[in-house]
């Protein structure tokens, strides 16, 4: 018989038809006992490569009465024959060939795909022990995470990577980012993600570095109730002092009790449309609505002695139902809270250049303590009947930050020694509902999608208050220092539709070809409000200004007309704006082998898409005109697989994308990070960047989910988006320009190995060992010519010599030329326990751009060592797993700076610490 070279999904069609014709053989058991089940908690990497192999390594060939062929040219030898008994009695027994297949331990992920991707497992969460999605997804070579919530993809900013659950594009609670941070996932609503490192038409047309698809559980094949409590702490943080402050009764489940809400009185002021200030109200009205606003509990910062250890709870559930039609429903419910504490002590400076030196002149020691809760819950149902499955599938998060934090230290532009006080709560919520079906009809195949999500950022009673230090005494005179109280709200929805249609065609024995096109839908709309309010200060006696800051910020003082409240909300848009996002995008797309182990996939995708962005004047102003985007784009992408030897595969891939501007980016509207302390702008000059893509990797599969990969990648940007400072004064602002052309291009390289102990003993001879590496360098050019020309927000949309803006020969914004994972574990299958150490190397990186005539800050996140180990064990017949997280062993800092001629200015550092948990599970 020929050797047939079949791709892997028709060696499993193959299996499936052979079934009724094919008796395998069974492994006897002793006493014909049944094998015994697979602990229900502990799922070690042997059963899963078992299951894997089952699947992905079938070399079953078609039965024939005729003798056996030699191989086509090329193709591998075919093992030994082997004899089958025909379940038919009266048949005459076929032999069956079992033919050695080209891609045997390819694995299932990426025999499916034609592009350069990488896959995180159910099991590889597991392993690594990740809490969020964010910090799991460190692990994939090429990928890298800024600020514990942002990951990028080959060194490229958030702004060039697209996050979707389960194909479906989210909404972001973000003031600067359009893209969901991915610090809201819970690892354990998961069952893995996808990370497409080159462009397919099927995705959305936003992609730069990637793409990443997270995946949530899905129709349980049992039914199981498990229960997960877990606690810890952080060197730096618990039982040490820290800072907090009172804020409402029922801040530690991560809601507020109504403390926050703004004041009728406030609410009904704000509702005149006109600005809160002496011109449109009369004093006693202004001390009516600044004394209804709720003072000590949220203004007072107290030392908490010893701050709480971290505390979890997970609590999943699942079952499936066979129907009387024959269908099978399946529904999963996941809940889960956490409340944990991080407290941060650092320096924070601002530099000035002094005959080709940098030199530190403004320095503040900082104290900030957050407490950080999540609560979240995914309910899904599933209904599967034949070869057609629905899913729905609802997901909440809720995610509050309460910050209190101080600095101290000399202020060089105010020219005196200053104590600087912020309570904060920022509350984020992330709604999500998904419906979507998958049918086949023969060789047709019909997948359609719907989603709708609203992300929420609620801000209120962000305050700050500044006092001078004279002789030993804080003061605050209220006009000299200020003071703020700001509300802010952030609104953004998205509602997204899709469907993709393909069909199957034979072109001969072990080839086809797929003919796919789909039409997708996203309609993402957001509104972002800020209101700013001062307690302005006259002759306000010295007595009083030595007052603490509740006792400053009373009634008292302001029917005594030492203080009156005012509004210093911006004006002219700078506090409000609507924007949108509207893109209509249809694809098609071939993939097929048309010949003998070649692959090929091309096709191109269409959008068409309409972004606006409108600034609203808060105060009855006239409406600006709106940015406005409007933009038709052709995206061809093209990939190609050689599969040139056992096991062993080759893919080159070229395509077109795009990056829009983010809404915030586009908006001008001032904006306070608390994170770096720094004002933001954004200019709605900016225009979409597109880029070429070009990749190539080689893939050796050397053993069942065992494999070595090299990559070269390229990249070519026109018109990147680039952050850049400026000063407005003695103020220090953030904004952005279209840089005129920039490049990136690297390498990647990934390895993963399976063996056995090589060691007798108690201890080594029952385990088995995990080793895995992944390293990528990546190197950038942002080109400058002397013609070039940007447009900056100050000239007003006029063209300004782009090298006063942008530097020639910099690196892109975030990218770090060097990323490393090394990861050595075991697992005893025997003795249920699996460990795991986790180091990761991230080097230097530009974090943002410096002001004219200074050095770009650098961040350097440097190596950081974890360890996981888990450990089941039964307790009165019931099995308990136990796990111990550690991470940051080696106690990285986090380091933020700059540094010229030698001298260096800390602009951000303070240290980590290390951090341990443990939990402890049950499965019912």
């Amino acid at each position: 018989m020929a050797g047939l070279d079949l791709r892997p999904d028709q060696q499993l069609d193959l299996l499936i038809r052979l079934g009724a014709a094919v008796r395998r053989p069974r492994f006897p058991t002793p006493d014909n006992s049944k094998v015994p089940s697979m602990n229900m908690l502990f799922r070690p990497l042997s059963g899963l490569l078992l299951a894997t192999s089952a699947l992905v390594a079938p070399q079953i060939a078609m039965a024939q009465t005729t003798p056996a062929a030699q191989p086509q040219p090329g193709a591998a030898e075919t093992s030994a024959p082997r004899q089958f008994a025909a379940l038919d009695p009266d048949e005459t027994p076929n032999v069956v060939e079992e033919v050695l297949i080209l891609g045997r331990n390819i694995p299932e992920p990426m025999r499916t795909t034609s592009e350069v991707a990488s896959f995180l497992t159910q099991e590889d969460l597991k392993r690594a022990g990740d809490g969020t999605a964010a910090e799991a997804l460190t692990r994939v070579s090429g990928l890298s995470l800024v600020s514990g919530r942002f990951v990028y993809v080959r060194g490229l900013g958030e702004r060039y990577s697209s996050a979707l659950l389960n194909g479906s594009p989210l909404p972001s609670p973000e003031p600067l980012q359009r893209v969901v941070p991915l610090d809201l996932f819970p690892s354990a609503i998961l069952a893995g993600a996808t990370v497409q490192k080159s462009f397919s038409p099927n995705y959305p047309g936003e992609f730069g570095g990637g793409v990443i698809d997270l995946q949530t559980v899905a129709i349980p094949d049992e039914a199981f109730f498990e229960v997960e409590i877990g606690g810890g702490g952080n060197t730096e943080t618990t039982l040490n002092k820290g800072l907090t402050y009172y804020g409402s009764d029922t801040d530690f489940l991560g809601y507020d009790d109504g403390t926050r809400k703004k004041p009728p009185e406030l609410r009904e002021a704000l509702a005149t449309g006109k600005r809160i200030n002496s011109s449109n109200f009369t004093a006693a009205q202004l001390v009516r609505i600044g004394s209804s606003l709720v003072n000590a509990p949220l203004n007072v910062i107290q030392t908490k002695n010893k701050i709480p250890g971290n505390f979890s709870a997970d609590v999943s559930a699942g079952r499936s139902f066979e129907l009387p039609s024959g269908a099978r429903l399946g529904v999963v419910a996941i809940g889960g809270f956490e409340n944990s504490w991080r407290s941060r002590e650092g320096i924070q400076q601002q530099g000035l250049e002094q005959n080709g030196v940098l030199e530190p002149r403004t320095s503040y020691n900082f104290n900030n303590t957050s407490n950080n809760v999540t609560v979240n819950g995914l309910v899904g149902l599933g209904l599967e009947w034949g070869d057609h499955q629905v899913r729905w599938t609802n997901l909440y998060v809720h995610n509050t930050t309460k910050s209190a934090r101080q600095r101290a230290g000399e202020d060089y532009a105010a020219g005196q020694e200053v104590l600087d006080s912020y309570t904060e709560w920022f509350e984020r919520n992330l709604y999500d509902t998904q419906l979507s079906g998958k049918h086949e009809f023969g060789a047709w195949n019909f997948d359609w999608r719907g989603s709708y999500a609203k992300s929420e950022r609620d801000a209120p009673y962000e305050k700050f208050i500044r006092y001078r230090l004279e002789n030993g005494v804080y003061y605050h005179s209220a006009s000299q220092e200020q003071n703020s109280t700001s509300f802010s709200t952030l609104d953004d929805t998205m509602a997204s539709a899709g469907f993709d249609l393909a069909y199957t065609l034979p072109l001969s024995s072990g080839r086809d070809a797929k003919f796919s096109g789909g039409y997708a839908y996203l309609d993402n709309e957001r509104d972002a409000e800020r209101r700013d309010f001062r307690y302005q200060g006259g002759a306000i006696p010295l007595a009083i200004q030595r007052e603490r800051v509740d006792f400053l910020l009373s009634d008292y003082n302001l029917a005594q007309g030492y203080l009156t409240f005012t509004e210093i909300t911006g004006g002219d848009g700078a506090a409000a704006y609507e924007a949108g996002l509207k893109v209509h995008a249809g694809y098609v797309q071939v993939d097929a082998e048309f010949l003998p182990r070649l692959r090929t996939s091309f096709g191109l995708r269409v959008e068409d898409a309409e972004q606006t962005v409108q600034v609203v004047d808060l105060f009855g102003g006239a409406a600006a005109t709106p940015t406005a985007l409007e933009e038709t784009y052709v995206l061809p992408a093209a990939t190609l697989t050689y599969n040139f030897a056992e096991d062993m595969q080759l893919r080159l891939g070229a395509s077109k994308t795009i990056a829009r501007p983010q809404f915030r980016e586009l908006a001008p509207q001032q904006y306070f990070d608390p994170d770096t302390d720094r004002l933001f702008i954004g200019n709605p000059y900016l225009t979409d960047t597109e880029l070429l893509n070009l990749d190539a990797r080689v893939e050796w599969y050397f053993a069942a989910n065992q494999y070595l990969s090299g990559g070269l990648f390229y990249k070519d940007l026109d018109r990147p988006v680039e952050s850049v400072v400026s000063e407005q004064g003695s103020t220090i602002v953030q904004t952005y320009v279209n840089a005129p052309k920039a490049s990136l291009y690297g390498f990647e390289l990934d390895f993963k190995k399976l063996f056995d102990s090589p060691f007798e003993g108690a201890f080594f001879g029952t385990k088995r060992w995990l080793v895995g590496a992944n390293y990528t360098f990546s190197d950038s050019q942002v080109k400058v010519g002397e013609d070039d020309v940007v447009y900056p927000l100050a000239g007003a949309g006029a063209a300004r010599r782009a090298l006063d803006y942008v530097k020639d020969g910099s690196q892109l914004q975030g990218l770090s030329k060097h990323l490393a994972n090394i990861q050595f574990g075991w697992e005893d299958e025997e003795n249920r326990s699996q460990a795991t150490i986790l180091a990761t190397y991230v080097s230097k990186r530009i974090s943002a751009r410096g002001r004219p005539d200074q050095p770009d800050l650098i961040q350097e996140p440097g190596v950081t060592v974890d360890f996981t180990y888990r450990k089941a064990f039964d307790v009165r017949d019931r099995e308990l797993e136990f796990t111990f997280k550690a991470r940051n062993l080696l106690g990285e800092d986090f380091e933020e700076y700059q540094v010229l001629g030698g001298g260096r200015v800390d602009a951000n550092t303070y240290d980590l610490g290390q951090t341990f948990s443990v939990s402890l599970s049950t499965r019912f």
